[in-house]
């Protein structure tokens, strides 16, 4: 919004700064990370009085976690209350990026607000039936998918970009869609997955967020594009003020969310991340580099699907507790200990992420 009022007013240098991405990127970092610390308490201290009992505990979980009682949930509505109202301040309208992926973030969390909603009524932790979260976040992804390929450059409509692989496209036609319902479902729910330990998802999702952020950037830019041998979509530039607004608010949850957390993110907080990543995975067109970048989410996921599949097979367990973290805990780690080692791993895999944009 502020970017076309800069062009209503005749400010000199000061309102020619609106003009920049890079500006109103760290603008909107800023706005959204204040955004945090200032509402972040008083949210707190509603959900507090709304819950009451707060978020309901596993009785299979790990026996650390039975302390935990009593900790409100819904937190991420602190992120993407922050991320909103950063990114409607200081994003170009004019990208359909911008709106493509508000839309998932918004639809997501829209589903995670009311799996919440429902275990924090009725005091129990399977919330939503998992059959209508998962269709609902298709129909939403469904959606996204054809948005995208409909304002993608004519050459990449329906392509599949891989990294490394300099000129390398290949036409997924009308699966194109089915695809990006994939890539953005699965992000959502793998993100979903890793929320289990206090700051153990968030920091991840931010990590992610910057990577793609810088990405995005890239893409949306003639030149650098051009220079890297990537495939240039413009106006994918205005997705950097996004991620940075994102990282922003995420921070500011954090300051609440660091262990012991006053406030957990809740599935409206993580689905709603998950599919925002995904989403701007798929509107950047790299869809494979999210899996590389996002590796934690994705051991995090395949580390359930091994453990239900194996024991429906077998009767027996692979690991102690899936997903995975929980299998670290009953290994007696400590909690702080698998979150800052999870947080290590998610740097390395985002630093390999990024190398892919220059080995060509």
């Amino acid at each position: 919004m502020l970017y076309w009022l800069s062009g209503l007013a005749e400010g000199g240098d000061l309102f020619n700064l609106f003009r920049y991405i890079t500006f109103r990127a760290g603008a909107a970092f800023f706005t959204a990370l204040l955004f945090g610390f200032f509402f972040g308490q008083p949210l707190i201290n509603f959900l507090r009085r709304k819950q009451k009992k707060g978020q309901p505990i596993r009785d299979d979980g790990p026996q650390s976690h039975f302390s935990k009682a009593g900790t409100p949930t819904m937190g991420g509505l602190l992120i993407l209350s922050a991320l909103f109202v950063s990114t409607l301040l200081w994003a170009r309208f004019d990208s359909p990026y911008i709106w493509i992926i508000l839309f998932v973030t918004c639809g997501f969390g829209l589903i995670g607000f009311a799996d919440d909603y429902a275990k924090v009524t009725k005091q129990n932790t399977k919330g939503v039936s998992s059959r209508i979260r998962m269709l609902a976040g298709l129909v939403i992804a469904a959606i996204a998918g054809a948005a995208a390929a409909w304002v993608h450059p004519d050459a990449l409509t329906n392509q599949l970009a891989l990294p490394v692989f300099k000129n390398v496209l290949i036409n997924l036609g009308i699966l194109f869609v089915p695809f990006a319902m994939i890539v953005i479902v699965g992000a959502a729910n793998a993100v979903n997955l890793t929320d289990g330990l206090d700051g153990l998802a968030v920091m991840p999702v931010m990590i992610a967020a910057a990577t793609f952020g810088i990405i995005a950037y890239f893409v949306g830019n003639a030149n650098f594009s051009n220079y890297l041998g990537l495939h240039y979509v413009p106006g994918t530039g205005e997705i950097l003020v996004f991620a940075a607004a994102l990282i922003g608010g995420g921070l500011g949850f954090l300051w609440y969310n660091a262990p012991p957390a006053a406030v957990f993110m809740g599935d409206t907080g993580s689905l709603a991340l998950g599919g925002a990543l995904g989403a701007i995975a798929v509107s950047t067109k790299h869809e494979i580099v999210l899996a590389i970048v996002g590796g934690l989410f994705v051991v995090e996921a395949l580390s359930v699907i091994i453990q239900v599949a194996y024991f429906k097979r077998t009767g027996k367990r692979v690991f102690l507790m899936a997903p995975i973290h929980h299998h670290f805990e009953k290994k007696g780690w400590a909690e702080p200990q698998i979150v800052i080692r999870f947080w290590i791993i998610s740097l390395i895999l985002a630093l390999i992420g990024l190398a892919t944009l220059k080995v060509r």
